[in-house]
């Protein structure tokens, strides 16, 4: 976390308040993102130059994000088409990714295998491709099997 008036590369910080200076360069906010990764910032917010601020999904919101392999450890749906997934993230954590669309579902699904009630994967069977969010906001997609 960053005390109020932090600077990074001449970007006035307050990661409480969320509050700081504007990039009109995308050279520069990619250092931004990069930079402040660190400090409790979580992305940046990126729009047209011109655009006003409108409600709705207008602008885009690009947080930080690592890609790393997650085990499925429950489903929704059926194992032949499933829904949503569980998975074990590197750390520990069991994450709820995103809905899985149907291409997914129908790689993913014939690797499920349901056990006396609960539902489990075959050791090591069913690894995914994840990109896991790194900030309290963290969100979790799958990209593929592995």
């Amino acid at each position: 976390m960053t005390a109020p008036g932090a600077f990074w590369h001449g970007v006035e910080v307050d990661a409480r308040t969320g509050d700081f200076s504007l990039a009109y360069d995308l050279e520069d906010a990619l250092l931004w993102f990069e930079t402040l990764e660190g400090t409790g910032v979580e992305g940046i917010m990126a729009k047209p130059l011109r655009s006003a601020y409108k409600a709705g999904r207008v602008w885009a919101k690009v947080r930080h994000a690592d890609t790393v392999d997650a085990t499925v450890v429950g489903y929704t749906g059926t194992a032949r088409h499933p829904k949503a997934l569980a998975v074990r993230l590197p750390d520990g954590r069991v994450a709820l990714p995103q809905r899985l669309t149907t291409a997914l579902a129908s790689v993913v699904g014939p690797r499920l295998v349901p056990q006396a009630g609960r539902v489990f994967t075959k050791a090591g069977d069913a690894v995914l491709e994840v990109v896991a969010g790194t900030t309290r906001h963290a969100v979790v997609s799958v990209m593929r099997l592995r």
